[in-house]
């Protein structure tokens, strides 16, 4: 229920701004156009596809890179991405569309209210565990209001939905955390397993 609901929240304003950004390069770059709408294509099947719960930290990764470029063909040299995740992480298991409304808020909130940003997701392993992190350099908010966000009493429920996955899959010490100020952006941290019996990508 809770990952129908998470479906059910993919962006309007995303979908619209991404078509449009398509849209804009139909005369001007056709090649573009074409890339962009195969990406686009990509990006609502993994989305919406069956039922798996479960997926790699790669293929949600790639899932992330698709989104990117698509807010990128919106924001051009605006947005900047930096990608840096360590290669011994990729196997990890991870509930689907977990880390992308984590940089989709990222985008939002960080970056769309500015005009500009950047953005950075940063994976590593910690022992027997994986760090995932969201980092942007956006207009932040109080850390009262993060608490909130988290807890799901705020405007959207997507962080709220993720942390709920999180902790019914891997237990109450796993999950996210965020960091935040104004002015000073905004760092989601995600926590999970490298490795969990019982918990297999589809």
């Amino acid at each position: 229920a809770e990952l129908r609901a998470l479906r059910a929240q993919i962006s309007p304003h995303f979908i619209y701004n991404a078509l449009a950004a398509i849209a804009g390069y139909i005369h001007s770059n056709p090649e573009e156009a074409r890339e962009l709408l195969t990406e686009f294509a990509e990006f609502t099947r993994y989305a919406f596809r069956g039922q798996r719960p479960y997926v790699t930290l790669a293929d949600e990764l790639s899932y992330v890179e698709k989104y990117l470029r698509l807010e990128r063909a919106r924001f051009g040299e605006r947005l900047q991405v930096r990608l840096e995740v360590a290669p011994e992480v990729l196997q990890a298991v991870v509930p689907v569309l977990s880390l992308q409304p984590l940089v989709e808020n990222a985008v939002r909130h960080g970056v769309e209210q500015r005009g500009f940003g950047r953005i950075e997701i940063v994976g590593r392993h910690i022992d027997a565990d994986v760090e995932l992190r969201v980092i942007d350099n956006g207009v932040g908010m109080e850390p009262e209001r993060a608490q909130t966000v988290l807890a799901g009493r705020g405007s959207g429920v997507g962080i709220a939905n993720v942390q709920a996955r999180l902790q019914s899959t891997f237990g109450p010490d796993y999950g996210l955390e965020i960091e935040s100020a104004p002015d000073r952006g905004t760092t989601v941290t995600m926590t999970l397993p490298k490795f969990r019996a019982g918990v297999r990508a589809a």
